[in-house]
């Protein structure tokens, strides 16, 4: 008989700035809500191993979902998308996930991204401190920066998808299980051609809280950010100094792991996660919903 993983997968319509969406929901477990948001060109199927770990869904009710344009979320029908350039934008973004959080009906979840996921964290837990608990920025880094005229050479009819998928295969660790690496870049390969280049508008040039993270309350919100030493964008350095802007967040270097630890290598991420959702799950029922954070 086949088996079956215990995930819910369903579709949800919500308008997002006057927009219904047609958006894929993949949930799995009970308990603390968390909103999984994938990386730039790629989808939910990011978050697959966590959503199947059952220590994890034991206590938290996991939530991934593929962004409009992404995966299984179609561009939405009563919209010309073809006659004009996709460009995902940071007001939008943060719209986006507060809306889904609302249309949920989640009772202040944590927030978990990676990569232009991650840079969502402090945007969030710098604008809508209290629709969170807990922000978790995975890769994530005060400014990405460069210039935009690069950008150009991600949707070009000369580079196909599989030169995206290369790409995303030198920020993976090399140490990290092959078959997870390859399964992480595989996804690349299926992505919309204009989509990668519009996210990264956001990741590269809209994300920027070098001045204004230290604006972040950590008394309102969490903040946790971790980064993989083998990351060459996300990179530790970068993401240590986000944390060190922030008052009371916390950092960690991710030993042997990339920049999709979730994906690439799901056993030695969930080394470096499960103690920071421990603790903000010890801290939500200590005081009915959640303390300030430790430091």
């Amino acid at each position: 008989m086949a088996r079956f993983a215990d995930i819910e997968a369903r579709y949800a319509y919500f308008p997002v700035e006057g927009v219904e969406y047609r958006v894929f929901i993949e949930q799995a477990g009970q308990g603390i809500p968390v909103l999984l948001q994938h990386t730039a060109g790629s989808d939910g199927r990011q978050w697959r191993h966590l959503l199947e770990d059952p220590e994890i869904t034991r206590h938290f009710r996991l939530i991934a979902y593929d962004l409009p344009y992404h995966g299984k979320s179609l561009p939405p029908l009563s919209e010309r998308y073809w006659e004009t350039e996709y460009k995902l934008t940071q007001s939008w973004f943060m719209n986006f996930v507060v809306t889904l959080s609302d249309e949920l009906e989640l009772d202040r979840p944590i927030y978990m991204g990676c990569s232009m996921g991650g840079h969502l964290a402090p945007d969030l837990a710098l604008h809508y401190p209290e629709k969170f608990r807990a922000v978790i920025g995975v890769e994530a880094t005060a400014k990405t920066g460069g210039s935009g005229e690069r950008l150009r050479y991600l949707s070009h009819p000369r580079i196909s998808n599989e030169a995206k998928s290369a790409m995303m295969l030198t920020l993976c660790a090399p140490t990290a299980p092959e078959p997870f690496r390859r399964e992480t870049v595989w996804c690349y390969g299926q992505g919309a051609p204009p989509v990668f280049k519009g996210d990264l508008n956001y990741y590269t040039l809209e994300h920027d809280v070098t001045g204004t993270a230290g604006n972040i309350d950590t008394g309102k919100v969490e903040v946790h950010i971790l980064n993989g030493d083998y990351d060459w964008s996300g990179h530790v350095a970068a993401g240590k100094a986000l944390a060190d802007q922030i008052p009371g967040a916390t950092w960690t270097r991710m030993d042997g792991l990339g920049h999709f630890p979730m994906s690439e290598d799901p056993v030695g991420f969930k080394r470096y996660l499960m103690p920071i959702l421990d603790g903000i799950r010890e801290r939500s029922g200590r005081v009915g919903k959640r303390s300030s954070p430790p430091g």
